[in-house]
């Protein structure tokens, strides 16, 4: 490991050594996974619980992975019913929904971690988040939630390289992100529409796509994102794109050709 990033992860020992004992938010995705497996390193299995959401707007495909990862490092872990649909704020899907959906999430959390007896509850957000819009990070603040990666101003790639070395394989795993981010501020969330977006990205998924993104604009129009060299093979397979996606709910169905960009919803902004 190159000298920098041992500084670095040394940080990121020590300050998870000081917790004593953690839950950590759990998603199965590359920055809790990472952390995950560190904070077992430092405080040692019995002192770590991983908790996952099981959430409307997080992807399906997803609880299954997070799930799988926890069993395999031997890390106990519980599941934490989440309703985001129930949330006024989450569905009228303001700028600062994320703010309003993280209190609530990890006010569970909370509660989870006390009457587990673990001392601190940390998250993965990561040195590069705090460079986007990001006004979940504010609700983490309040909570008093640690998040020793962006402390130990490690980046995402960072992360993606350690843990590489490291033989985790998440390291390479394309980013995921909340459903809600894929529909434009303003425009009313519905469970509905989570779930076309859901079965979309599968769909691109399973057809072999990377870092996909299938944004829903006034309920039936599909925007979908895909990296720059992956919009050729999205127009070859354009006609069995354009038979499932109808299947799920969208008439239109559109190519951004500025490829894949995380949080493009926040251009607007």
């Amino acid at each position: 490991m190159k000298k920098e990033l041992q500084e670095k992860y040394n940080k990121l020992i020590t300050n998870l050594k000081e917790c004593g004992s953690l839950a950590v938010a759990f998603s199965g995705g590359v920055d809790s996974t990472f952390l995950l497996y560190v904070a077992k390193e430092a405080v040692g299995t019995e002192n770590v619980l991983a908790i996952v959401a099981k959430a409307s707007a997080f992807p399906r495909k997803e609880l299954d992975s997070a799930r799988g990862i926890a069993e395999e490092m031997g890390v106990r872990c519980l599941e934490m019913d989440f309703d985001q649909i129930s949330l006024p704020c989450f569905i009228l899907n303001p700028a600062d929904r994320c703010y309003h959906c993280k209190k609530a999430l990890f006010t569970g959390l909370r509660y989870l971690a006390k009457r587990e007896k673990m001392g601190f509850v940390v998250d993965g957000t990561n040195y590069d988040d705090i460079s986007d819009y990001r006004p979940g990070i504010k609700a983490l603040e309040e909570l008093k939630i640690l998040s020793p990666l962006r402390d130990a101003e490690l980046t995402k790639q960072e992360i993606r390289d350690i843990s590489k070395e490291l033989g985790l394989q998440s390291w390479n795993k394309p980013s995921i992100a909340c459903l809600a981010s894929r529909v434009p501020y303003g425009e009313p969330i519905t469970q509905f529409k989570l779930d076309m977006v859901d079965k979309a990205e599968m769909l691109l998924y399973d057809m072999g796509f990377t870092n996909v993104r299938v944004r829903v604009h006034k309920d039936d129009l599909a925007r979908i994102e895909v990296p720059e060299d992956q919009l050729e093979k999205l127009l070859q397979r354009r006609d069995e794109i354009i038979k499932g996606f109808r299947e799920f709910g969208f008439i239109y169905i559109t190519m951004d050709i500025a490829g894949f960009r995380s949080g493009s919803m926040n251009e607007v902004l």
